[in-house]
């Protein structure tokens, strides 16, 4: 009975982790590239106030912090394209990734955020 127990609970945690893709990420040089090259949708994660401060061009907005953060960023996106997303350090575009991933969206976090932005433009 243990035997059969700990073949289960190692196949779970197995297929556990297959399931936990990773987030794929880009550098904002990468994505100054890319912003030149075309249009691409690009949402950013921060608050009204953090907004105000500056955004990147073209982006579109959905607080993280916002209990229906998945719904209004949905009606922002097309899930048939591929998103970028942004914050001000990478932490919150990140986990944002992880939710619109998680719902079918095919995501990448920019790594640094615009603080990063901001040094390299």
């Amino acid at each position: 009975m243990r035997f059969i127990f700990l073949i289960c609970f190692t196949a779970l945690s197995f297929m556990n982790c297959a399931s936990q893709e990773e987030v794929k990420s880009i550098t904002t040089i990468e994505l100054k590239s890319l912003l030149e090259k075309k249009e691409i949708q690009l949402l950013d994660v921060r608050s009204p106030q953090e907004i105000k401060q500056g955004f990147i061009k073209t982006a579109k907005f959905a607080n993280y912090f916002d209990d229906d953060f998945l719904e209004q960023a949905s009606k922002k996106i097309d899930k048939s394209k591929v998103v970028y997303l942004y914050c001000r350090s990478g932490n919150r575009s990140g986990k944002s990734a992880k939710i619109l991933q998680e719902n079918g969206y095919n995501v990448y976090n920019v790594l640094g955020g615009y603080n990063q932005w901001k040094k390299e433009n």
